[in-house]
């Protein structure tokens, strides 16, 4: 039965790891997706009484084009922080699952051990695919991108930033999905600005 019971653990946490890569992995590839630029059918192109001509000077795009728009070369730099960022944070979980599942497969380790470190991987798939949700709930909200930590100790919030800063209202919606979305408090929550 212990046995069984073990396996059923184990298994659950296998499965939240793979889910919480999947939404990696998607949102990864959704933030890849959207840098492409389509150009537009050749006979769209004809109809266009006016051609296109693309500006990439930061006055030409409209202020509602998206939050905290930078020039080509900030945007590759940023998303690159972001992404470097995300794939140290699942390498640094990974390995901890990694040693956590040697220790419980070690021979004659006690059942406490091997109780404590599953409920301990169990915990990291979990603050795992909590953190990609709230990054998509993040992202949904207009920003760039962001990646979230959370820790025993609070919330830490990275996303871009103007260079003037983050908005009151920024501010207001990120403490507020933090706050109604987890059990953190707004004094537990950092709001780390990438400029």
């Amino acid at each position: 039965m212990k046995s069984f019971k073990r396996n059923a653990v184990i298994l659950t946490v296998v499965l939240f790891v793979c889910v919480a890569a999947y939404l990696n992995w998607a949102h990864n590839r959704s933030l890849e997706d959207a840098d492409i630029v389509t150009e537009p059918p050749p006979d769209m192109m004809q109809a266009s009484p006016v051609p296109h001509v693309p500006d990439e000077s930061p006055a030409a795009v409209p202020e509602e084009a998206g939050l905290f728009y930078r020039g080509q070369g900030q945007v590759e730099t940023v998303s690159d922080f972001f992404a470097e960022t995300r794939i140290n944070r699942r390498q640094a979980r990974d390995a901890a699952a990694e040693t956590l599942a040697t220790v419980s497969a070690v021979e004659g380790a006690s059942q406490d051990v091997i109780d404590a470190a599953l409920e301990r991987i169990s915990e990291i798939a979990i603050t795992s695919t909590r953190e990609a949700e709230l990054e998509s709930m993040i992202m949904a909200k207009g920003f760039a991108d962001c990646v979230v930590f959370l820790s025993e100790e609070g919330v830490k919030v990275t996303v871009p930033a103007p260079l003037e800063g983050l908005s009151q209202a920024a501010v207001a919606q990120i403490t507020n999905i933090i706050i109604t979305e987890t059990e953190y408090r707004a004094v537990d929550l950092q709001i780390i600005e990438v400029r």
